[in-house]
């Protein structure tokens, strides 16, 4: 039997779009687009959206649910995580997968696999993080890529831990030229930012905001430049992570300018957080300790025009919470010690909305940034990330009037305190459709661990 969904008097809003239009849902899939009121559909289910926008559902492809960091776990599991991402009208995350130095991809993408799979509320996938760069690495990513498994992950940062070499990082990305993966750089110069770590503590600098101090944007961007002549000598995509200094920006702007593949993301917390937070008294700038590190406030108008004029093309939360108490205190007196990374992904398409509503984007670059281009940019568009027949049923009814504070009161990630707390924005999530089902319904989780299936990706579809 055919489930038929009819959501009428909306206006739908994608990267290219913006129209007045009844939507038309079978089972899973989109099939049709009308004019309001011109189709006398029958219907199962119908959902009234006048005053309302109905947007794809957001595509996340930066989350770490259960990621082992600094001797703890981020505190939200796939369950938990994806619960929340549907409550933040984010209908796909893409996740990262982690090889151990010493082991296989293979090692590394089952146990992902084995966290994920029947805990998801929404579909999920995967990108690969490449600790450990040898021949047997290499020929696995050619297999990882014929399961859908298409982009790879490499650290600048983080010595002794994720760390890759120059050597390394060129031949994962001589490999990705030839098999068509994605390379992700965490762009930071890790080994020169450990002297600094090291400096900063034998002075006595031990809290929070040092972080942001020793984490220099000119270490971001000396990486970031290095990325992108590597890039090119390999003849590879680039896709630069969390970028956070203007000065980075400045990099792959001008890689764009020569006509490479270079791709930025950055995150809501660089856009709406700065080092102000970091410095916050006592051990409270222990929550905003996140790689890239918070900036001063002047690098977000560089961020901001970044996304207007696509030298930056993607936001994604890089969400990774660590509880206040017990795991973001493990460093007290230390701030080496404090595990890196903030809660978001339930606050992404809100913050972004309520920059349309600032004046720092368009509706329709709302959705490019935080729908299409990520799934284009992944391999997984048009089935994710638009509203057109054929595509997955990932919907969102919109309430763009709704007002709304942010607080780890009413969120729903597992985490103890809110990034955004006491934060008004206008904009919420009324009713979210994965796959055509009902996750939340006017404001009423209905949906279901392990609604949710790992989705396969095709290799970057954003290439010029």
């Amino acid at each position: 039997m055919t489930t038929r969904t009819v959501i009428r008097g909306g206006l739908v809003i994608t990267a290219s779009d913006e129209i007045h239009a009844d939507v038309l849902i079978e089972d899973s899939r989109i099939v049709a687009l009308a004019a309001p009121d011109s189709q006398d559909w029958s219907a199962d289910r119908t959902i009234d959206a006048t005053g309302k926008y109905v947007i794809p559902g957001g595509v996340d492809a930066h989350t770490h649910m259960e990621l082992p960091f600094g001797g703890t776990f981020a505190s939200d599991t796939f369950e938990t995580g994806t619960r929340a991402a549907a409550w933040g009208g984010t209908t796909t995350v893409v996740d990262f997968a982690v090889q151990s130095v010493g082991h296989t991809l293979r090692e590394g993408l089952d146990t992902w696999h084995a966290k994920a799979e029947g805990n998801c509320a929404i579909d999920y996938a995967f990108h690969m993080i490449v600790s450990d760069v040898n021949q047997e690495t290499l020929k696995e990513m050619d297999l990882l890529i014929e399961e859908g498994v298409t982009s790879f992950k490499q650290f600048m940062a983080y010595p002794g831990v994720f760390y890759s070499d120059d050597g390394q990082i060129l031949r994962a990305m001589q490999r990705s030229a030839e098999n068509g993966g994605l390379i992700m750089m965490h762009a930071e110069n890790g080994i020169a930012i450990d002297v600094l770590v090291e400096q900063a503590l034998a002075r006595g600098e031990t809290d929070p905001r040092y972080h942001g101090e020793v984490r220099k944007a000119l270490l971001e961007a000396e990486a970031t430049h290095r990325a992108v002549r590597l890039a090119q000598v390999a003849g590879a995509p680039l896709y630069v992570v969390h970028v956070s200094a203007m000065e980075a920006v400045a990099e792959l702007a001008r890689a764009r300018d020569e006509g490479l593949n270079v791709f930025g993301e950055t995150c809501p917390q660089y856009l709406f957080l700065s080092t102000d937070n970091l410095a916050e008294p006592g051990f409270e700038g222990a929550k905003y300790v996140c790689s890239t590190p918070l900036r001063p406030k002047e690098h977000q108008a560089r961020l901001w025009q970044g996304l207007r004029t696509n030298d930056l093309q993607v936001v994604s939360t890089d969400h990774c919470p660590f509880c206040f108490t017990g795991q973001k205190e493990l460093g007290r007196g230390d701030f080496s010690k404090i595990p890196n990374g903030l809660p978001g992904v339930e606050n992404r398409m809100d913050l972004l909305h309520q920059a349309v509503v600032d004046g720092h984007i368009s509706r329709r670059r709302w959705i490019e940034i935080a729908c299409a281009t990520p799934a284009r940019m992944f391999g997984l568009y048009p089935k994710k990330g638009t509203i057109t027949p054929g595509a997955d049923a990932d919907v969102v009814i919109y309430d763009p009037h709704a007002q709304q504070v942010m607080s780890a009161e009413t969120h729903h990630m597992n985490v103890d305190y809110s990034a955004y707390e006491g934060k008004r924005v206008t904009g919420r999530v009324e009713t979210v459709l994965s796959r055509g089902e009902l996750v939340i319904d006017q404001r009423e989780y209905t949906g279901r661990a392990g609604h949710g299936v790992f989705t396969p990706r095709s290799t970057c579809q954003y290439l010029t």
